[in-house]
């Protein structure tokens, strides 16, 4: 028995409107970076996981991940819809094992791999001082 608050129709046209792409969160880390003045190519089909945000010349891939549908372990992330709890329960450790393995992939590539949380967009001059952090040139030790 199922105690969600929408019949199946209309969940279903719920569930149609989540994007993967250039979300809200996504598009706030896009101006970030554009403003201090890194240019990037968006969701490269060619890389595992298409990730939402490449920075080519710095090597660098950039994932925006809604802490929900990630399992973050924030207060959002970590909270678990009490209609269809197994299915919701397998759904985000799908998406977690996934995440995993394109990090590897990406790593085993020689890219640098970052994710931001959307927890981590309520602090924007936080948000910029990691992005500027991340757009430095590394340092050769």
């Amino acid at each position: 028995m199922t105690t969600d608050v929408y019949p199946p129709a209309k969940r279903s046209a719920v569930m149609a409107r989540v994007k993967g792409k250039n979300t809200g969160p996504e598009l706030t880390v896009r101006r970030t970076l554009w403003r201090l003045g890194a240019r990037y190519r968006l969701h490269r089909r060619d890389l595992p996981g298409a990730p939402d945000i490449v920075l080519p010349g710095r090597r660098l891939v950039i994932f925006v991940h809604g802490c929900f549908w990630h399992g973050h372990d924030c207060a959002r992330g970590a909270r678990i819809p009490k209609a269809n709890r197994d299915y919701w329960l397998a759904k985000v450790g799908r998406n977690r094992a996934r995440d995993i393995e394109n990090r590897t992939r990406l790593e085993a590539l020689g890219w640098r791999v970052e994710v931001i949380w959307e927890c981590d967009l309520k602090d924007a001059a936080a948000l910029e001082a990691r992005l500027r952090a991340l757009l430095e040139p590394p340092t050769s030790a």
